[in-house]
């Protein structure tokens, strides 16, 4: 046995690799999953291409970002050993410094404290060597660490972080400072795997300055840095930084000149052709000294011996691949769906829609997840989600507090969705999951938001009815443009769902709202059938709420019909006293006399008056429960892996 598997064979298990769609941590997935199969890749989205052949039993979908999320797959899971490789910002397009600190220091502090104050073994992360900032000219740890980014200043944040918690609180961890890792499944579009590729073509990429300098280190050596450091974690090492590199500064045109005697490019290299990241520096190279005493690790591969091996993976790349294996290319490669249902007395129709939409994403070839919101359904729909979420990693449940109405359903799915797109549906089964492979065509048509239109309903005709005028009325009302008989079934990419969001509304009418946004949209005509179980909830009161919903978030016409009203019975009763006053004077024989004239124009206006009342009442209820401020919904629990962790005020798990 190899001293890498004796040394893989040592860690506690369960394992963790969290980032493991990304470059390095899926090369340490990899490996260890070759020896041992506890181990678990931990995605936010989607697998990713990297790991396209990892059956999906070892891939849990979290977004370390949400913490509730975080604390139920501790509980589920119980790792005992997390390599840590999630990072946001490493890339010139990651600019949201939000994220960045999100991502790379506040969910690593979520994390760490789940895991601690239970049986630990391991903790090591995946820092990096931009925390030395511009003090990069083979620094120990020791040196000062001057961030020049806020992906610099996050990395010394988390790392001051892990020092503190493992030197005061006694947590098994450590920071791995990573050089400039290359090899296989490295996004195509670096230095490294660019390089080669073009040199096996006979030809050079552009290149930045020839003296600026990096230490490249293959990403096996990297691997077995990360494995030496859990298998041999003990006290001493608690909360220590380990720079992770070869020691070599290696400049552009060293890195050049291997690559043409390597691969004999014919042409001679062009540098200055290009223009280096904001926070490159001249010199920029590791002091592993530390690694080797501490851990007994140090860097073995070549250089020379990595670029052949990352030219042997690169060489298995079609040219589709060298498109597709980008981080840009995997942004705008779309292709994952989150499906949200609103449950309430559905019941018996979890289970048949859980089948109906794990067939139609398997069918379209999409990761997905299926998030159903039991919005306190009297029923045991709790439980069938439960069961359902224990079989399948897919499944999320959240249990409301009370009943909210479907559309804060929709929006509490909306809140904790990871992927690409949404689609909203009933979970009456009324909206026919099959759809959404239409709606998808359209999606990857370039259309933001796909709704369903329906064309048809089998329900008695006067239903049918008052259905096809409340759509033409609101639309009517309606001070933006509204398609007919388009409900809440619809698939909505992630950006206009990000927009949705933003809305701070608590009166909530989606389909309104989602007309509201813009964007490219279009329908998909459908025949919405009868419900397959049960009894409709809706009634004649519940429309007429529906409508009022409706017309009063989004139409200013009562109001204005009322101005309108007033300006005009104010002129004809003027011209109404005109002649009564003229007739009495002229012709007093017949003019209008009595009650009866009285109390019809007193009935009259009073209705209208109370009328006028109700309507300004209405928009001023709306104002009143927007003033207020209450939450919009109370999420009560959250369902993952058939574990329900109920949820504080604060979203964490209790």
């Amino acid at each position: 046995m190899s001293d890498a598997a004796q040394n893989i064979r040592a860690l506690r298990g369960p394992i963790v690799v969290t980032g493991a769609s990304g470059f390095v941590g899926a090369n340490l997935f990899r490996k260890i999953k070759s020896v041992r199969n506890d181990v678990y890749a931990c995605v936010r989205k989607d697998k990713g291409w990297r790991l396209t052949d990892v059956p999906d039993d070892f891939i849990v979908a979290i977004d370390l970002n949400d913490a509730a999320a975080t604390r139920n797959f501790v509980q589920t899971l119980q790792p005992q050993t997390v390599f840590d490789c999630v990072a946001y910002g490493a890339y010139s397009f990651e600019q949201d410094a939000r994220l960045i600190y999100q991502t790379n220091f506040q969910a690593i502090v979520n994390l760490v404290s789940e895991l601690s104050g239970k049986p630990f073994a391991a903790f090591i992360h995946a820092g990096s060597s931009s925390e030395y900032g511009t003090n990069s000219a083979g620094p120990a740890e020791s040196a000062a660490c001057v961030p020049n980014s806020h992906y610099s200043v996050s990395k010394v944040a988390v790392a001051s972080y892990l020092r503190y918690i493992g030197k005061m609180a006694g947590f098994p961890c450590a920071n791995l400072r990573l050089y400039s890792v290359y090899g296989p499944l490295e996004d195509v579009s670096r230095l490294v795997p660019k390089m080669v590729h073009e040199a096996v073509e006979g030809r050079f990429p552009p290149l930045v300055a020839p003296e600026t300098s990096r230490d490249f280190v293959y990403v096996d050596d990297v691997c077995m840095a990360f494995i030496l450091a859990a298998a041999r974690m003990n006290p001493e090492i608690y909360g220590e930084d380990f720079n992770i590199g070869s020691g070599a500064k290696s400049t552009i045109r060293d890195l050049a000149v291997l690559a043409k005697d390597v691969f004999n490019v014919p042409v001679e290299p062009v540098f200055d052709s290009m223009k280096g990241r904001s926070w490159d520096l001249s010199d920029w190279y590791a002091n592993p000294a530390k690694a080797a005493g501490m851990l007994g690790w140090k860097a073995t591969t070549p250089l020379a011996e990595g670029l052949r091996l990352t030219a042997d993976w690169v060489g298995t790349l079609s040219a589709n691949d060298m498109t597709r294996h980008t981080k840009q290319g995997v942004k705008s490669g779309r292709r994952s769906i989150t499906a949200i249902i609103a449950c309430y007395r559905d019941e018996p129709a979890i289970p048949v829609m859980h089948e109906r939409l794990v067939a139609t994403f398997k069918k379209l070839g999409v990761d997905y997840e299926i998030i159903f919101v039991n919005d306190r359904s009297p029923d045991n729909s709790a439980e069938v989600i439960r069961q359902i979420s224990e079989r399948d990693p897919h499944v999320i449940g959240i249990s409301h507090s009370r009943n909210f109405g479907s559309q804060m359903a929709f929006r509490s799915g909306m809140e904790i969705a990871t992927k690409d797109a949404v689609v909203l549906l009933d979970g009456d089964l009324q909206d026919p999951p099959e759809l959404i492979e239409q709606f998808f065509a359209q999606w990857q048509e370039g259309y933001d938001v796909v709704y369903g239109r329906r064309v048809k309903r089998e329900m008695p005709w006067y239903w049918g009815i008052q259905y096809k005028m409340f759509y033409r009325v609101f639309a009517a009302f309606s001070y933006i443009d509204i398609p007919h008989d388009a409900g809440d079934f619809s698939l909505i990419d992630r950006r206009v769902v990000g927009w949705l969001l933003q809305f701070p509304e608590r009166d909530l009418f989606m389909r309104g709202l989602r007309a509201y946004v813009g964007f490219r949209q279009t329908g998909v005509d459908y025949v919405r059938p009868d419900r397959m179980f049960g009894v409709s909830t809706n009634n004649f009161l519940k429309n007429i709420d529906w409508a009022k919903k409706g017309i009063f978030s989004f139409s200013n016409t009562p109001l204005t019909m009322l101005t309108s009203a007033g300006v005009v019975l104010l002129a004809l009763s003027t011209l109404a006293a005109i002649v009564i006053a003229v007739l009495r004077i002229i012709f007093p024989d017949i003019a209008p006399r009595g009650a009866t004239t009285l109390l019809i124009a007193i009935l009259m206006f009073g209705s209208l008056n109370l009328f006028a009342i109700g309507i300004v009442g209405e928009y001023i209820s709306k104002i009143m429960t927007e003033v207020k401020g209450r939450p919009r919904l109370i999420r009560a629990a959250i369902i993952r892996s058939g574990v329900q962790t109920d949820l504080l005020p604060d979203g964490k798990g209790r």
